[in-house]
């Protein structure tokens, strides 16, 4: 379950803020019902040799394991994670979909909650997990470290609570990934000199593993092994760097019964799609008896914008056990054939827009969706890419010397050198962030039709500020500038209902008529539908700073993300808590 950490000044100040914060959360009666656990862990950030593809090469890893350790919680448990820096790259860690109730300090995106951990330095993420169960993971959060720098986050129910769906036999995490041959901190640093799309991975992965598809990989394969007639629950993770993913296992049904960790009305499917930052739970149910052949499960990419991808396929084997004297006898027999399922074409939006469509909350009376039916602030942000002058004494590869970069409202986003949270909490914003970051777009055009002949951006470090308990409904529009291209969004610190998505340009006259405000589905990350557009509402009842930004990494890079700035309310348990005493410098 990880290492007992020794306690240090830093450390007991940290335990301290947090008992405050859980005893303000909660009353005394939820504490008797269930007797919250800390959970502690120990994550050493070292260097790996790791062969792939016919090729060793050192990457970054936690504790030395690619994908890295997982971390199993309950619901209402406290998390101590401390972090030691032995790499030479600076580093933070995210909790991706952990809400962070008054927790910002541990949330983890470099320049906005913290500055990073540097070389030889450490750092204690503490946080209590409220109200959430389900799947969510981990990762590096700064430059493209989250290539390897990864894991699960299983939270189980509070003991003695009951799935809303069969009980499994097994619980499988299964993390799909990205390789790259080359070192991937040169491949977005060579990008963001000449202006240009960085080089696509080399293969796709499952648990770390490629599958037979590549050169030399027939022995990096993930094996599932099943018992008949039994039920499976597989924990799916995109930790794709840039591309969404279909999933598949040949002649095998999914039932979808989670998404983002909020359990969804359960539906069947042969196909899952899933983008970047998002989780999906599914049921496996096997076949009665155990059939003699292997299935191949299988992951590729979705596919929307104009720029070069990685047109690969990765696999793994659902193999069902067999007893000792069948497996004898095969042992003689020819190959057994290998089942492969179908996937859909590479650019099949409307299965993407039928798939999402199927994801509903629960909204029973045990798991209610409480969706904000009155607004108090409306946003309508454009996501896209757009171009940038370079400066004089580069050469960047765009037209007029230009580069290649990605836009909110026009802005793309420039790293501050200061974390944004400790700006705010210290009221230090002047100089490293402003808040007049646009509701609306500066100027409109026709979204999703003819771009316009200027397509340059502005920049800076612009934020939003919202009063706490503010209600939020914000519209995220596809453009077509460069290319229309699918953008999963991905908000820190809240979970925000999708009340409506459609194609086109948002009609806000006729399109909010045909929300769904009674179960849309609950998420953290949302993918903008390529050429269409995305409406979510939040609440923004958690004080802090909390980043939004798209989830391909390299349109991250480019700058596609911005920050929220929400103030704390009047009572003692509506304001962020101070920072920790081993709160890494800049």
């Amino acid at each position: 379950m990880g290492s007992s950490l020794l306690p240090s000044p830093a450390f007991s100040m940290a335990i301290f803020f947090a008992v405050c914060a859980f005893l303000c959360v909660f009353p005394e009666p939820a504490l008797a019902k269930h007797a919250r656990v800390t959970r502690h862990y120990k994550f050493n950030i070292k260097s790996q040799n790791v062969k792939r593809l016919c090729q060793t090469k050192s990457i970054v890893t936690v504790n030395g394991q690619f994908p890295g350790p997982r971390i199993i919680a309950r619901e209402g448990d406290r998390l101590v994670i401390k972090v030691v820096n032995h790499v030479q790259n600076n580093l933070t860690l995210h909790w991706h979909g952990i809400r962070q109730l008054r927790s910002g300090w541990a949330d983890g995106p470099a320049y906005i909650t913290q500055c990073p951990i540097q070389t030889g330095q450490s750092y204690v993420y503490n946080f209590t997990i409220t109200g959430q169960r389900g799947t969510l993971w981990w990762h590096a959060h700064i430059s493209w470290l989250r290539a390897t720098v990864y894991g699960p986050i299983v939270i189980l129910p509070k003991r003695h609570v009951p799935y809303p769906f069969p009980q499994p036999f097994q619980e499988v995490p299964i993390i799909f990934g990205e390789w790259w041959k080359a070192d991937t901190e040169a491949v977005i640093s060579q990008a963001l000199q000449t202006g240009s799309g960085p080089n696509v991975s080399d293969a796709y992965t499952i648990n770390g593993l490629p599958g037979p598809l590549y050169n030399c990989s027939a022995k990096d394969t993930y094996k599932l092994k099943v018992k008949p007639g039994r039920t499976y629950l597989l924990r799916l993770i995109n930790a794709a760097l840039d591309n969404e993913l279909f999933f598949s296992i040949a002649n095998h049904t999914l039932t979808v019964v989670e998404a983002d960790a909020v359990y969804i009305k359960p539906f069947k499917t042969q196909i899952v799609l899933i983008t970047p930052g998002q989780t999906t739970n599914v049921l496996l149910k096997t076949k009665s008896k155990s059939p003699k052949a292997p299935f191949v499960m299988a992951a590729r990419p979705y596919v929307t914008g104009p720029a070069a991808f990685d047109n690969s396929t990765t696999t793994g084997l659902l193999e069902y056990e067999t007893s000792s004297v069948k497996a004898n006898k095969n042992k003689n027999k020819k190959k057994l054939p290998l089942l492969k399922p179908v996937l859909p074409k590479l650019n099949d939006t409307l299965f993407s827009m039928n798939y999402n469509k199927k994801i509903r909350s629960l909204a029973n009376a045990k798991f209610p969706a409480n969706v904000p039916k009155a607004v108090n602030k409306n946003f309508f942000f454009t996501v896209g890419l757009g171009v940038s002058t370079c400066s004089k004494n580069q050469t960047c590869q765009g037209p007029n010397n230009t580069r290649v970069v990605a836009a909110i409202n026009n802005v793309t986003f420039v790293q501050p050198n200061t974390a944004l949270l400790q700006a705010h909490f210290f009221n230090q914003s002047r100089g490293v962030y402003t808040t007049d970051f646009p509701a609306n777009p500066p100027f409109k055009f026709n979204y999703t039709g003819t771009p316009p002949s200027n397509i340059a951006v502005s920049s800076g470090t612009k934020v939003v500020v919202l009063p706490f308990n503010t209600s939020v409904e914000l519209v995220l529009q596809d453009t077509s500038i460069i290319g229309a291209e699918s953008h999963p969004l991905h908000l820190h610190g809240f979970n925000f209902f999708v009340v409506g998505f459609g194609s086109g340009n948002f009609d806000p006259k006729n399109d909010p008529k045909k929300y769904n405000l009674v179960d849309p589905a609950e998420r953290n990350t949302v993918g903008v539908p390529s050429g269409g557009w995305v409406a979510i509402r939040f609440l923004a009842d958690n004080p802090g700073v909390w980043f939004m930004h798209c989830h391909l990494e390299v349109h991250t890079s480019w700058g596609l993300k911005m920050a929220w700035v929400v103030l704390d309310g009047k009572r003692r348990n509506q304001k962020l808590l101070p920072p920790p005493s081993d709160l890494p410098k800049c």
